[in-house]
């Protein structure tokens, strides 16, 4: 309870807050973790999921790159939680700047936040490859097999950063500028294992580095405050 008041009382004093979020910040939202215990990376398949999930397997094996990607990464029916809720408050009340997120669910949207920054993209978006037209979640999961453009019959790439992708630049730079900015970061539901995302993290200079993660973080000792909680616990007692 005592960090929690810590907590409380950082945000009262603060009035540029980040948020960089991962995994952990959805799966109270029933969005399985990549490497958690009961995460996709300990379930088994023929090939490993980050093998699947890579640019060279989408490009290879594009039919089974989308019976995994459809069965195991689109969710349709899933709420924002309390973080994703309590995240949208702060926004809305001036004190928190922005998102930074390696999810690509779009839960920090739909519960309302406006400057969120998608390091690893969306599935909300998708594209022809030939033609650019976008398509949204429901026209991909919704296509067999491999999904077609409607106009052009090219195939559809999800918005995504597969593995031996790049991130997107700007996304990046918008992030840093924010991290540089902010008072307190607050990193939530991240191992930090994940680059080159887990580094932008080195970009803060501000008063006070929050960590809020189940399990311990390579940036623990270099926190204010530390709790290992559920974030959306922690975020409904704010």
């Amino acid at each position: 309870m005592e960090f929690i008041n810590k907590f409380k009382a950082a945000i009262e004093e603060c009035n540029y807050i980040v948020f960089f979020g991962g995994a952990g910040v959805s799966t109270e939202s029933g969005i399985p973790d990549f490497r958690s215990v009961d995460g996709l990376y300990n379930q088994k398949y023929k090939y490993p999921p980050e093998v699947i999930i890579s640019h060279s397997f989408y490009m290879r094996k594009t039919e089974e790159f989308y019976e995994f990607y459809k069965d195991k990464m689109l969710f349709t029916g899933v709420k924002p939680n309390a973080a994703h809720i309590k995240l949208a408050e702060l926004e809305q009340q001036g004190k928190l700047k922005a998102v930074a997120t390696q999810n690509i669910d779009g839960l920090h949207q739909l519960a309302g936040s406006k400057e969120v920054l998608e390091l690893h993209g969306s599935v909300h978006r998708n594209y022809c490859q030939n033609c650019r037209k976008l398509f949204d979640m429901a026209y991909v999961k919704n296509s067999e097999g491999v999904p077609k453009c409607d106009s052009c019959g090219g195939t559809i790439k999800p918005d995504v950063v597969l593995y031996e992708e790049g991130l997107d630049q700007e996304t990046i730079s918008r992030t840093v500028h924010h991290i540089s900015k902010a008072d307190m970061l607050i990193v939530g539901g991240t191992s930090l294992a994940v680059y080159p995302a887990a580094g932008l993290i080195d970009y803060f200079n501000g008063k006070y580095l929050v960590v809020i993660n189940m399990s311990p973080t390579p940036r623990d000792n270099q926190a204010d405050i530390v709790i290992n909680k559920k974030i959306g616990e922690v975020f409904s007692q704010i």
